[in-house]
């Protein structure tokens, strides 16, 4: 199985014997009896403020809501700042939480590396084997599993191609932090022969670098991975492809609703929503972690938006907008 194909994993059955503890160290717990009854402390942390992160984390809480679980939640943002992120997980692992929940690839690696005798749930992470979280993605081994973004990155591109027939040449600016960059940049890479284009890339360490770095890039087009560091100035990136006009498609569907063209997207919050239900298994039938593969989200989303089309100089085709599952008004 490569990286370059999404891997979907299959859903772990739920055990067949009732347990009436869940797993962890249940020192954050608050009251007794059934599980109805019980209240279950969450620590959630996250690398940073942005749509498509935020909309994970509401829709894991959605989900345990729906199920009717009482819990407490001790959130935690990390501002993009990695240690800050480490110093998060260092607290969750004196905490006792009944379980964490982990969001993007960054804070996830702190919290796996500080927290080992409770249960973690990680979400909106692209590639978790390479990221070094799991042995692999169908026996995940440890304490932790969840589910993966992984993006479809050589369809995205081909949208730019499908966008502007002639382009040559793809810009992407990612961060050297973030192994889930460098993962998609490498995918892109992969995929570029194919669809006859050069990428070419400008590294950033913090946000404030992203519109500097966009700008030295000489490209007919622009490509954003889910990059924390980029996503979180968005609009830096925007703004050099309107005044370039020149098409940006992102990997995530929340960009485009803020101005890109297009993107096959993952709708992050039904993926939190998904990993909220493992967070159920977990908790609520005593599931191992160890055993439950890694998830990914199957069903991507075209979604266009037609008015930054035409910020940027670009028309989009009929057929895509045909094709389209939602266009941003």
């Amino acid at each position: 199985m490569t990286r370059s194909s999404l891997r979907l994993a299959g859903t772990a059955l739920a055990a067949s014997t009732l347990v009436l503890a869940a797993c962890g160290n249940g020192d954050g717990a608050t009251g007794e009896g059934t599980d109805e009854e019980r209240t279950y402390s969450i620590g959630i942390t996250q690398i940073a403020a942005h749509p498509s992160l935020d909309a994970s984390r509401e829709g894991f809480k959605a989900a345990l809501a729906d199920a009717g679980l009482d819990v407490d939640y001790d959130e935690q943002n990390a501002s993009g700042d990695q240690a800050t992120a480490t110093s998060i997980a260092t607290t969750f692992a004196g905490a006792g939480h009944d379980l964490i929940l982990a969001i993007a690839t960054p804070t996830a690696q702190a919290t796996a590396q500080a927290v080992t005798d409770t249960p973690i749930l990680i979400t909106a992470v692209t590639e978790p084997q390479e990221a070094g979280l799991v042995d692999s993605w169908e026996s995940p081994g440890g304490n932790l599993t969840g589910t993966s973004d992984l993006n479809p990155v050589e369809d995205q591109l081909g949208l730019l191609v499908e966008l502007a027939p002639d382009i040559e040449t793809v810009g992407i600016v990612y961060s050297s932090g973030e192994v889930n960059s460098e993962i998609q940049v490498e995918l892109a890479r992969e995929a570029a022969d194919s669809l006859g284009v050069e990428i070419e890339v400008a590294a950033v360490t913090n946000s404030s670098e992203v519109q500097q770095a966009a700008a030295s890039l000489d490209v007919d087009a622009y490509f954003m991975p889910t990059d924390n560091t980029v996503v979180a100035a968005f609009e830096s990136l925007l703004q050099v492809a309107e005044e370039r006009s020149v098409p940006l498609v992102t990997a995530d569907g929340e960009s485009v609703e803020r101005g890109a063209i297009a993107t096959y997207g993952v709708d992050y919050e039904k993926l939190g929503y998904q990993t909220g239900q493992m967070a159920l298994r977990i908790l609520q039938d005593g599931a191992d972690p160890a055993e439950m593969p890694i998830e990914t989200f199957a069903d991507l989303v075209l979604i266009v938006n037609p008015a930054a089309a035409e910020r940027m100089g670009v028309e989009i085709p009929a057929d895509l907008l045909e094709r389209a599952d939602v266009v941003v008004e």
